[in-house]
């Protein structure tokens, strides 16, 4: 039973690996072992294949309303995170028994031992498990390695070496044999996880793939890593109330501020794969995101102390239309708080040099975390604006940032003193979800705000400065470019991405 060691990072397992090629240029087949069978799963494929059919028995997912385009699944050793990919794969199984086909698997994974600064393609012929070999769909991964410079063929990443036994794609495969029996593989792994390679990936597929339709996309990936079970919990769910509401950008840049000493904590190991995901399958018309099971290895071990978060998610092409979405709103009592605090931060970080340290509210809305901007104004002039443009943090200490960072940190004026804090104003934006503009003819002046994101290049306006400024939407569009340091007509580029959002917008007059 040595398989049960390994909760999520690989540890040296000592597994008979063979020569892939018997000489180098003899045109033998480069074919991948199993490089974790005996320690991430069973090596025996009898006990393989019994222990996958008794977790997906148990696997109860709803019957999905459209089709699947993408899924997400977990790839820790299975006693620990199995449980939770085999909602993954029975939803999968469910939509087959409806009469739907996969002939190939685009499989997106991290990278947990190598590092490299591209998107890493398998130019080999195949990957191996107890369960036999998958064949490579290798002209598929030739033509995906050209379609953009960040992409190539290599075996970086999928090494099956006794000190680098990579196993974010591996794992995956045994649950693909069993529900889908033969299929075409294209085994991926990121070694770069901005979003732009997220995005080139997830836009060159939805290019090659838009006449496909037997074409299945996992990413594979694990949520937060070795915190208290509470916290693990707190961190997960920020990334999955991201995902469910189709909100890659915002999941995609804080996943890459950890670390540099950017606000709040949000962890996948397999973030990049997810939004490369996401971004394929919003293009490929999916409407709706699922989450279908959440849980952790302290759900299974008991030891809570240091555990490692897993989830089943899928994006969907909906066959109904998705409902109406009820608006983000705040009730009175919660704009009070909210104003109260971010006055109450700035008078304390001015008078005291401390930071202010709220309580924290009873409202669950006032704990969730959102986007948000703090205006200030004296004498009806504007004395700073700064902002998260994304949900990093509980919405209270976001406002307590943005507030105090208003105050003293926009470049744009001198800091405030003392003496002027009687005579400001404090007027409050807070954001929805961010989603991308697939037709500018949706934007509405006046209850949207703009995102305009192109490479390094990115600027926000908020929702009031088209209505202040009397703007219509061609202006608002060519402004919002010009903010992003860009030319008027970015917004015509294919490779600008266009996010909008709402704002409740509140202040202390009303």
């Amino acid at each position: 039973m040595a398989w049960l060691m390994t909760q999520c990072i690989a540890l040296a397992v000592t597994v008979p690996i063979q020569h892939v090629r018997a000489a180098e240029g003899a045109g033998e087949p480069k074919v991948r072992p199993a490089a974790v069978a005996g320690a991430f799963y069973p090596a025996d494929p009898q006990a393989l294949s019994k222990m996958i059919d008794e977790m997906l028995a148990k696997a109860t997912p709803p019957p999905t309303d459209g089709t699947i385009l993408a899924a997400v699944a977990p790839h820790a050793g299975y006693p620990y995170s199995g449980p939770v990919a085999a909602w993954t794969y029975a939803a999968i199984k469910e939509q087959m028994n409806r009469g739907r086909k996969y002939t190939r698997v685009v499989l997106i994974a991290p990278t947990h031992y190598v590092g490299f600064d591209f998107t890493s393609v398998y130019d080999g012929d195949a990957y191996t498990t107890p369960l036999g070999q998958v064949p490579v769909d290798k002209e598929f991964a030739r033509r995906l390695a050209k379609m953009d410079a960040t992409i190539q063929l290599s075996d970086k990443g999928h090494q099956a070496t006794a000190d680098a036994p990579e196993h974010s794609v591996e794992v995956q495969l045994p649950w693909l044999q069993k529900i889908l029996g033969n299929f075409e593989l294209v085994p991926i792994v990121m070694g770069d996880t901005s979003y732009e390679s997220s995005r080139a990936l997830g836009v060159a597929l939805a290019k090659m793939l838009r006449d496909d339709h037997d074409t299945l996309v996992v990413a594979s990936s694990d949520l937060s890593h070795f915190h208290p079970y509470a916290d693990a919990e707190t961190i997960d769910h920020k990334t999955l109330h991201a995902l469910e509401a189709y909100d890659y950008y915002s999941m995609s840049r804080n996943f890459q501020y950890r670390g540099q000493g950017q606000p709040g904590i949000w962890e996948a190991c397999g973030g990049a794969p997810i939004v490369a995901a996401m971004i394929y399958a919003e293009r490929m018309g999916a409407n709706q995101a699922e989450v279908l099971k959440y849980a952790n290895s302290g759900d299974i071990t008991g030891d809570k102390s240091r555990v490692v978060g897993y989830s089943a998610d899928l994006f969907i092409k909906s066959t109904h239309a998705a409902g109406a979405v009820t608006p983000f709103s705040l009730t009175d009592q919660e704009k009070a708080e909210l104003l109260a605090v971010a006055r109450k931060s700035v008078e304390y970080m001015i008078q005291s040099k401390e930071p202010y340290a709220p309580t924290a509210p009873e409202s669950e809305t006032l704990n969730r975390e959102y986007g948000a901007f703090t205006t200030l104004t004296e004498g009806g002039a504007l004395r700073g604006c700064i902002g998260y443009t994304s949900p990093a943090k509980p919405l209270y200490m976001t406002v307590r940032d943005t507030a105090t960072m208003a105050a003293l940190r926009d470049p744009r004026f001198r800091p405030v003193t003392a003496e002027e804090l009687p005579k400001l104003a404090y007027e409050i934006s807070v954001l929805s979800p961010l989603r991308r503009v697939t037709d500018v003819e949706q934007i509405k002046v006046g209850r949207d705000g703009l995102i305009m994101r192109n490479g390094e290049f990115e600027g926000l306006l908020l929702p009031q400065v088209p209505v202040e400024q009397k703007w219509d939407r061609e202006t608002f569009l060519e402004q919002t470019c010009h903010k992003a340091g860009m030319n008027v007509n970015c917004w015509k580029d294919e490779n600008t991405d266009i996010f909008s959002f709402t704002a409740v917008v509140f202040n202390e007059k009303k």
